[in-house]
């Protein structure tokens, strides 16, 4: 457990990341489902080094505010920080801003699994049922 570890992302708003483009709006503005995605990013290359061997995380909990807009050719970065690690739940402060100052901030929450079987089970799904 490394409570306490950070790690940070960025990107450069452009026609990939904006609400016009994600169907979350109709402006060319940083959504805010790109502004999650960057903090979640942040969050599961913050523990990825401290995982076994065929060990990832996925997100389980995501609870956010985003504050204030990003126009496009600005840059945002996201930071996550580990505030708790109890068995296999991680949980994160997240925080981002752009060249002006705080965009969003909330915490975000990580299960680790084990990627093999997590997949087999998911994959599972499209199995026929009985």
């Amino acid at each position: 457990m490394e409570i306490g570890r950070t790690a940070k992302m960025e990107t450069v708003v452009d026609d990939t990341n904006i609400a016009k483009s994600l169907a979350s709006g109709d402006l060319e503005v940083f959504a805010t489902p790109s502004m999650i995605a960057l903090m979640e990013h942040a969050a599961a290359a913050c523990v990825a080094p401290l995982l076994e061997e065929g060990q990832g995380t996925v997100g389980t909990r995501v609870e956010v505010e985003h504050t204030s807009a990003t126009p496009m050719g600005m840059k945002v970065t996201a930071y996550a920080q580990v505030t708790a690690w109890e068995g296999k739940r991680i949980e994160f402060k997240v925080w981002a801003e752009d060249e002006c100052g705080p965009i969003g901030q909330g915490t975000h929450t990580r299960a680790v699994i084990n990627n093999e079987k997590f997949l087999q089970r998911t994959n599972g799904k499209r199995a026929p049922k009985a």
